[in-house]
């Protein structure tokens, strides 16, 4: 008898437990973090799941970045869309032009009545992501902005500085050839590092209508003479292997990491790649051109945000707003920062790490924030929101190819990459209207 009242209490348990499960609501996550960074997604998906019992957050990574917004895209016209997609910041345009398929996080977590203040955010963060009127389109997650990353050592035995400035850039590279390197410096992610965000340090239009936040009618004009004659002074250098070209993206962290490279400009977010290296490194402020500016404004940001997409049941969102809370908590994002080099997205995970004395013990990483908020943002310093830039990307990657490889000068290279462009932009703009 005690037996049967056991096994009827097990089945009924189990049952209980089947019931509890079944009643979970599953919130799809697309997301475009490979390698490491997708296991420290699928760790954070893991803890929001163990932290309630009402939903189960699903990460699924679909590529790249360019490879996840295609997919999501498709996936929308099927009517297969997830909740949530991670989209990269050149895509920020074309998701605000897919009227009705998002759904703006700021107006996704008021419907949820779930608590939402735009002050806890880093404002060079958050400001990238705003409608004119400033309501929040899509939560910031993984921000970065590029900063110079340089191999200590190789730079203590050739005898050189840490770069300031672009003679400084030189004088350094020079020096590591000499000394037995086999370039000075190289860099991925061009078009980011060279073209964006050389002109937001030195306070350059890089596009009319206030680079694209004040209207889709916008024009190029990195075309000009600051941005020219500096992309000729590294094509130059390029000669002299004090700069090689080691392809787009991060392809050409490896010249870094085996020590080909003495110097590395690219994203913050290489820390989790670069802190197990076998020398002594270091992250640095962008080099400043002193024949623009005195001063560097501000850098811009890159990495990406994560959409919410619409045509899901009302509660369903409800799961989706408790993970934007869930992920924007100081603890999920002083470790994200800590683990991967992006930024903190709000001040309190900023304090936090400063709590824990990781700058103290990890000195440098910090620089990335703090060129981040080094000055104001300025209407040419703000970030770009350019439609169909992730083909224009693709366009000025092709002509300063051109450029490296002795093809072109840098100024029929950029002629070329703003007279091309401009033809995107006007194709975005027809089906915006």
């Amino acid at each position: 008898m005690a037996f049967r009242t056991l096994a009827c209490a097990s089945a009924a348990a189990l049952a209980l437990l089947s019931t509890s499960a079944l009643a979970q609501t599953e919130i799809q996550w697309w997301h475009a973090m490979g390698g490491t960074n997708g296991e420290r997604v699928n760790k954070i998906a893991e803890d929001f799941n163990a932290s309630q019992s009402d939903y189960k957050l699903m990460p699924t990574y679909k590529g790249n970045y360019t490879e996840t917004m295609t997919a999501a895209v498709a996936a929308f016209r099927a009517k297969k869309q997830p909740h949530i997609v991670q989209v990269f910041e050149v895509g920020t345009a074309t998701m605000m032009a897919a009227k009705g398929a998002i759904y703006p996080i700021e107006q996704l977590m008021k419907d949820a009545n779930e608590p939402f203040d735009k002050s806890d955010y880093l404002p060079a963060v958050i400001s990238y992501y705003q409608t004119p009127e400033g309501d929040l389109l899509s939560m910031p997650f993984n921000s970065s902005t590029p900063v110079l990353w340089y191999n200590k050592d190789a730079l203590d035995a050739a005898g050189a500085e840490i770069p300031v400035t672009w003679d400084d850039m030189q004088r350094a590279s020079a020096k590591l050839v000499e000394n037995g390197m086999k370039c000075g410096f190289s860099f991925g992610w061009q078009s980011w590092v060279m073209i964006e965000n050389f002109s937001a340090w030195h306070n350059l239009q890089m596009g009319t209508e206030q680079n694209g936040f004040a209207g889709f009618d916008t024009t190029f004009t990195f075309n000009n003479d600051a941005v020219e004659a500096r992309l000729a002074d590294i094509a130059t250098m390029g000669l002299e292997k004090q700069f090689v070209y080691g392809g787009r993206r991060g392809d050409s962290l490896p010249m870094f990491m085996n020590a080909e490279c003495g110097m590395w400009m690219n994203s913050s977010a290489y820390y989790g790649s670069i802190k197990d290296a076998d020398f002594a490194f270091g992250q640095t402020m962008l080099p400043l051109d002193t024949s623009v500016a005195d001063a560097p404004q501000n850098s811009i940001i890159g990495g990406a945000t994560l959409w919410a997409l619409s045509g899901h049941p009302e509660d369903e969102y409800v799961g989706v707003a408790k993970f934007m809370t869930y992920l924007s908590s100081p603890e999920v994002q002083a470790w994200w920062h800590q683990e991967t080099g992006y930024v903190p997205i709000t001040t309190a995970a900023y304090e936090l790490s400063k709590k824990q004395g990781f700058y103290k013990e990890n000195p440098g990483t910090d620089t990335a924030i703090k060129q981040l908020s080094l000055n104001t943002p300025t209407a040419n310093s703000r970030g770009v929101r350019f439609g169909n830039f992730v083909q224009i990307r693709d366009v000025i990657n092709e002509e300063m190819e051109a450029l490296w490889a002795g093809d072109k000068t840098a100024r029929k290279a950029m002629d070329a990459a703003v007279e091309r462009g401009d033809v995107l932009l006007r194709k975005f703009e027809r089906t915006t209207k």
